[in-house]
């Protein structure tokens, strides 16, 4: 029985929820939404649970034998969007993603995907929600050694009875994706590890997922292939638009990929909201520790600097995109004696951005209500 328990605890996870809500201003019906979930691993821990009203120490849980997995957590993940769930070991980023996926029972709470509570589905209705709308990629590549690539890929289409002609196709699609062509007869043993994960990439996509969860799929590998699987991530999405729930605990990695990031300690997301807000406007002493050492131009886009174009300047040639990271385009800024165009996604001019502002924020002139000032302006800025 999943049930959703009020208490004290609860009013900033609702604040963070209302919070992302407002910010996000997205008006489509979500595709992930959870409502109170609780996992807490022990003996009698439904029982001790419902005793303490929703109540929930981790330490107090702890001294009658329980581990409090995930605490009360509250949020959506609509339509194409990239969620990343993030925090230290045993903070709960790993047992969040597998309660929604259902690999975990979750303890208490509601799970909807696509508007159907998910907790509520039998073993066989839960099988078809996975074959037909979920891809997972885990740390573990779980590559059959004694299938070829093509195999591999092809596996989980003719679980689901596709023919073989049709699997093999669908395989071969998706090495083609992934930039594999070529190696579609090797046996994982031949593969280096960024291959390996690859291939498991192109396997969760061949059955056409809805919903892509992943977690720390990258970390096992070493930092020049991450880096070359982060692009190609990024790449895939631009093209497949998925809605991705992804595990890390590498910051740097949640910057570049994230749309929204969830920060986890003790099972509670202490916050949930873009890269940006959460570096500028840390909602707990947490997460101010944890974002402490990230670097502004990492995170910020050069929307958050641009100023409404003053037809007095004399503007550069050069245009510049309202999404780009800041420390992407800063050489360009900086070098440049006049202001620079910023366009948007139709290259319409909606502002301009000057040397000055930039090093201001990357040399530490900039104060955090200076900061703050420009991330309003660059949501002003959206609407020129």
């Amino acid at each position: 029985m999943h049930q959703r328990f009020n208490h004290a605890g609860l009013s900033s996870n609702l604040v963070n929820y209302a919070f992302m809500s407002s910010t996000t201003s997205n008006t489509q019906d979500p595709t992930i939404r959870c409502d109170g979930v609780y996992k807490i691993f022990g003996d009698n821990a439904d029982q001790i649970l419902k005793s303490s009203g929703g109540a929930v120490d981790a330490e107090k849980f702890k001294e009658q034998g329980c581990i409090v997995g995930v605490n009360d957590a509250s949020f959506e993940v609509y339509p194409g969007e990239l969620l990343i769930i993030m925090g230290l070991s045993g903070s709960g980023k790993s047992t969040l993603l597998r309660c929604i996926s259902r690999l975990t029972q979750a303890t208490a709470g509601n799970i909807y995907i696509d508007g159907e509570d998910i907790l509520s589905l039998n073993n066989k209705k839960l099988i078809e929600l996975r074959r037909s709308k979920m891809g997972m990629v885990f740390q573990s590549f779980a590559l059959l050694p004694h299938k070829t690539v093509l195999e591999n890929i092809a596996f989980p289409l003719q679980v689901k009875g596709v023919s073989t002609k049709k699997s093999i196709e669908r395989a071969s699609e998706m090495i083609e994706l992934v930039s594999l062509s070529g190696r579609e007869n090797y046996f994982p043993r031949e593969l280096s590890g960024g291959q390996q994960q690859r291939v498991g990439i192109a396997r969760s996509l061949a059955i056409e997922p809805d919903i892509w969860f992943l977690d720390e799929p990258f970390s096992a590998l070493d930092p020049l292939i991450r880096k070359e699987m982060q692009d190609e991530f990024l790449r895939l999405q631009g093209v497949l638009s998925k809605t991705i729930l992804f595990v890390t605990h590498d910051f740097d990695e949640a910057l570049r990929l994230a749309d929204r990031i969830a920060i986890m300690k003790d099972g509670i997301i202490e916050q949930l909201d873009t890269p940006a807000n959460i570096v500028l406007n840390p909602a707990s002493e947490y997460v101010r520790k944890f974002t402490a050492e990230v670097p502004r131009e990492k995170v910020l886009k050069i929307e958050t600097v641009m100023e409404p174009l003053n037809s007095s300047d004399e503007i550069s040639d050069l245009k510049i995109s309202k999404d780009a990271i800041i420390e992407t385009v800063a050489e360009s800024v900086l070098s440049s004696d006049k202001p620079l165009s910023v366009i948007n996604e139709s290259g319409e001019i909606v502002g301009s951005v000057r040397a000055s502002k930039v090093i201001s924020l990357l040399f530490g002139g900039a104060s955090q209500a200076t900061a703050e000032q420009s991330v309003g302006q660059g949501e002003a800025g959206q609407t020129l």
